[in-house]
């Protein structure tokens, strides 16, 4: 089974590289500064709630969900600018439950101002879960989870690849557009004997992605640990959307 899974990553416009030249020696005021002037940036070109997601993702794992991440939901609050507002709604949306909590509540407070919403605010973490299915190795040693979801008819999949070498923690982490993932996916599995495929239910997905993220991340190589920390946030996000 090769390591990854037949779908391309959609990018997020800010590379682990960038992220890591922004924060690795930035004072917490340098922080909140360089992630507002990132969203004033970023978020200004985007034009779907996924692409707003994948952002936040990135700065969530740049900056951690402690201090940091905090004192951007107040600087934002207090910037009372609509790319501030923006970068709420994706903060409430990704990361930690007390982070989505206290972005959201000062976001609500913001649009009570009269701050105008960007045009994704309205669905943005609330894509509906669609097909789910699971292919590995037949030895058992790896297992690639795939969960798709559909903002209208605008579909992208989550796609886990777990290491049962490794207690059946994380490996790697990929998120994609979703069409002919599943076809090729099941192509593969009819040419090559070696490899398993099953439809699973989101339950079951749920499941296995509950234990997986029980079991810890085992990246190994460097784009495996870029691809887990800055898609680990959106994953959990996702992941708490599927029905148990």
């Amino acid at each position: 089974m090769g390591a990854q899974p037949p779908d391309e990553p959609i990018g997020s416009g800010l590379g682990d590289s960038e992220l890591e030249a922004v924060f690795a020696e930035a004072s917490p005021s340098d922080t909140v500064a360089a992630v507002l002037t990132e969203a004033r940036m970023v978020l200004a070109e985007v034009d779907n709630p996924l692409d707003a997601e994948l952002w936040g993702s990135d700065i969530v794992a740049a900056m951690g969900s402690g201090g940091p991440a905090e004192a951007i939901v107040v600087a934002a609050e207090q910037a009372g600018t609509p790319e501030s507002l923006a970068t709420l709604r994706v903060l409430g949306v990704v990361g930690p439950p007390q982070l989505r909590a206290t972005a959201s509540a000062a976001a609500s407070r913001l649009a009570a101002l009269g701050i105008g919403d960007p045009a994704w605010a309205e669905t943005i973490g609330e894509p509906s879960p669609g097909q789910c299915w699971s292919y590995g190795d037949a030895r058992g040693r790896q297992e690639a989870v795939t969960m798709s979801f559909w903002y209208a008819d605008s579909g992208h999949v989550v796609s886990v690849l777990l290491d049962r070498d490794q207690g059946g923690g994380i490996k790697n982490i990929w998120v994609g557009a979703s069409e002919g993932v599943l076809e090729r996916t099941m192509e593969l599995s009819v040419h090559d004997p070696a490899v398993v495929f099953e439809m699973i239910t989101q339950a079951d997905a749920r499941g296995r992605m509950d234990r997986a993220i029980a079991a810890g991340e085992c990246p190994q190589q460097p784009d495996e640990v870029g691809n887990v920390a800055s898609r680990r946030a959106m994953l959990r996000a996702r992941v708490d959307l599927l029905h148990r």
